[in-house]
């Protein structure tokens, strides 16, 4: 299935460079491109699209409010935003705002293909480095109490699902778990498909907050004793 896609950015020659580099990559059909936050929820609407790639600074409107504008108005796109900025004052404001995944203008086309896939497939887009801090301000209440190992894994987990829900934690993407466990992509893939049925989890950020629940994982941080 081909995604279309809608980018917002309001610097001219990063916006037709993305458009450029998209229009490369497998997968993904360029339907529009914005010069700011208003244009991006006007396309939006006339257009239908899967996802919108979205920056955070730009005129007349941001990205957190023209985010919070088509999740609200046109809940069947999606929004990965794609920024210079990594902190904390943007990450979670855009989050809130219904953002399903988070890159970095550093990102290469293949991760561009992966979160638009990810969020397109229910699950969230976001970089490993987002996604460590993320997680990082989820364990932050979990820290003082971290629970005791139990004495075997919840929710009917195998050991190997264990073992993959534990790299998941640390931060590693599927081919990383696939080659610390000397198994196939496809294989990390189907542990983690089963973990996240029996857990009833939805994507690895509610994956890597229930192995630290859980005592299957140490957050960042913390010290094991």
């Amino acid at each position: 299935m081909t995604a279309r896609v809608v980018v917002a950015d309001d610097q001219t020659v990063v916006r037709e460079g993305i458009v450029m580099l998209l229009g490369l990559l497998p997968g993904i059909e360029v339907v529009g491109s914005a010069g700011d936050g208003e244009e991006a929820v006007r396309l939006t609407a006339e257009l239908a699209p899967d996802v919108v790639l979205m920056d955070l600074r730009m005129p007349r409107c941001d990205g957190v409010e023209a985010t919070r504008r088509i999740r609200t108005e046109h809940p069947g796109t999606e929004v990965v935003v794609l920024t210079t900025y990594a902190d904390d004052d943007h990450l979670f404001p855009a989050l809130e705002a219904g953002a399903r995944g988070y890159l970095t203008k550093d990102a290469d086309g293949d991760e561009i293909v992966r979160a638009v896939e990810d969020v397109l497939s229910g699950a969230a887009g976001l970089s490993p480095k987002v996604q460590r801090r993320l997680l990082e301000r989820f364990a932050e209440p979990v820290r003082t109490a971290a629970p005791a190992a139990p004495a075997e894994p919840p929710d009917g987990l195998t050991a190997r699902e264990t073992e993959v829900l534990r790299l998941v934690a640390e931060g590693l993407s599927n081919p990383e778990i696939a080659r610390s466990l000397h198994v196939s992509n496809a294989t990390v893939k189907t542990h983690i498909n089963n973990l996240f049925a029996k857990a009833g989890l939805r994507d690895r950020a509610q994956a890597i907050h229930y192995a630290y629940r859980h005592g299957l994982a140490q957050p960042p941080g913390s010290s094991i004793t």
